[in-house]
């Protein structure tokens, strides 16, 4: 295999976060090469078709964007869009033996309508409004550092300005702000949810990685607001890789990287394909891989390993299914996030279930339906006879539970899983459910082991570890990214400020590079 000498700066990795860097490097400048393992870049932010002879090309893993400055998109010229929801979440429940539900959006009015039909009350409605109201002003503040150096606690304890919302958010577990706030069980659910996406965590957990789950899901955009991407998540890679090769980055898909030697000042990384070895010159190395990925290509000691603890199912449907609860329109319920088996109490049992080396029997999740905001991604004649996608994610599943037997678990689980779905549905799933061309059901699930498997995903932990606070702490270096070998940096989720669909350690890591100039 020929030699890639010269190279200013080699990328590990082609997942979005290493394009991002190979984009802002190229259009500095620098001769950028990036090896990518697999047959095409993505990683998880890939848009595929999942279902034989079907033409829906859907976000197979990440599904939702939050996290992704305007500033990159704007950096870059990015020819890329998102969609806001107009429903932020529907959450069906039965009471008094009658189906009901919490919908919120389309309006304070009808919002206000909704949380009183189902409290009796207004006072959790003006509860939601105040405890959101904080976390709104924290994201106004705190989103834009995320592409700035590491302010330090303090600095950025003092640009929030708010004791309340500091306690609340950064010292004590946020199960305390839920339960000091809200009174009603599915409520606090609702609130509680964004605490445990990916996160295997009680609201209490003294750990407060619950609370750092929390605080990267309502301060995306400075706003909070989970958004659609336009053509799918493939759409954004795409575009990413589209600006990184205008700029003169050149991607190596099918190039493993297999070894890093370093000296500090310049670096060599071996790499593997299906003709043989190389190996590529350059004088940074940044790797937009797991930190367990960077400790094994190094020599270093591994950190603690990760363990991701969720259940991705994709599904195309014929058609929405009908609601028990009359007064919703499906259209509205799933075009927002319609929550299933996540009240209160549910999530606390789910959890302890699950603790416990027990799946548990009411496992709670969140579905949303890309399609209903943006068709593009079906085929012409799905969207003319009504096909509809839905996206479903699963909480309170560790990785631990699968070790058994990955196969069975799997699906046992999602039997259980949608089965807590079709208790709030007036018709089977099944019915609902497209065929492939094979005949087979529209339906495929992932566990954290296939993630790991599939992705290398430690331990299918979708953030590649532990969320960090967005501020420095003990050997986190300026921007984040820093590693104990001076010219090879972390561009992945799991740098400090990683994890989502974000391309944030990416820009920052590119940001690291060009500081240092010609050093």
């Amino acid at each position: 295999m020929p030699a890639h000498e010269g190279n200013d700066v080699v990328i590990v990795g082609g997942g979005h976060n290493g394009l991002v860097a190979a984009a802002y490097l190229a259009r500095a400048g620098r001769s950028v090469l990036v090896l990518e393992r697999l047959g095409s870049t993505g990683g998880a932010a890939v848009s595929t078709r999942p279902f034989a002879g079907v033409d829906a090309r859907l976000s197979r893993y990440s599904y939702l964007v939050s996290l992704l400055p305007r500033k990159i998109v704007r950096d870059l010229s990015l020819d890329f869009r998102v969609r806001g929801r107009t429903v932020s979440s529907y959450t069906p429940v039965e009471r008094d033996g009658r189906p009901t539900g919490l919908l919120v959006g389309g309006g304070e009015r009808r919002t206000r309508e909704a949380f009183a039909r189902l409290t009796g009350s207004d006072r959790e409605y003006e509860a939601w409004q105040r405890f959101y109201g904080m976390t709104g002003q924290v994201a106004q503040q705190v989103f834009p550092t995320l592409t700035e150096p590491l302010p330090t606690r303090e600095e950025l304890r003092a640009r929030i300005d708010d004791e309340e919302a500091w306690r609340v958010l950064f010292e004590e577990p946020v199960g305390v702000a839920v339960e000091e706030n809200f009174a009603d069980d599915l409520v606090r659910g609702v609130v509680l949810t964004d605490a445990l996406i990916g996160t295997f965590a009680d609201a209490h957990d003294p750990s407060l990685r619950q609370n750092r789950c929390f605080l990267y899901h309502v301060i995306g955009g400075g706003t909070g607001a989970w958004d659609v991407p336009v053509g799918g998540m493939g759409a954004l890679t795409d575009a990413i890789a589209a600006a990184a090769r205008a700029a003169g980055a050149v991607i190596a898909t099918g190039h493993e990287a297999v070894r890093i030697e370093t000296d500090g000042r310049a670096a060599e990384v071996t790499y593997r394909t299906a003709d043989g070895e190389g190996v590529a010159a350059a004088r940074h190395v940044l790797v937009n891989a797991s930190p367990q990925e960077l400790a094994h290509l190094t020599g270093d000691e591994p950190p603690t390993p990760a363990e991701g603890a969720q259940l991705k199912v994709n599904m195309l449907l014929k058609r929405l299914p009908r609601l028990r609860d009359a007064s919703v329109d499906p259209r509205e319920a799933f075009s927002g996030t319609f929550h299933v088996a996540e009240g209160y109490e549910q999530l606390a049992t789910a959890h302890a279930q699950a603790a416990s080396g027990e799946l548990p029997t009411a496992p709670p999740s969140e579905i949303y339906c890309h399609s209903l905001t943006d068709p593009s991604i079906l085929g012409q004649d799905l969207v003319e006879q009504g096909y509809q996608t839905l996206t479903l994610f699963g909480l309170h599943t560790p990785a631990r539970l699968f070790e058994r037997d990955n196969d069975a678990v799997r699906a046992e689980l999602l039997k259980s899983t949608l089965a807590q779905l079709e208790a709030h549905l007036a018709e089977p799933l099944a019915d609902c459910l497209a065929t492939d061309t094979d005949g087979r059901p529209c339906i495929e699930a992932k566990t954290p082991l296939d993630l790991e498997r599939d992705l290398r995903l430690p331990g299918g932990n979708i953030f590649h570890r532990d969320l960090a606070f967005p501020y420095a702490q003990e050997g986190t270096g300026r921007w984040g990214v820093e590693t104990r070998h001076a010219n090879v940096l972390l561009c992945g989720a799991g740098a400090v400020r990683g994890g989502g669909v974000s391309g944030v350690p990416g820009h920052n890591a590119a940001m690291a590079v060009l500081e240092g100039g010609d050093d």
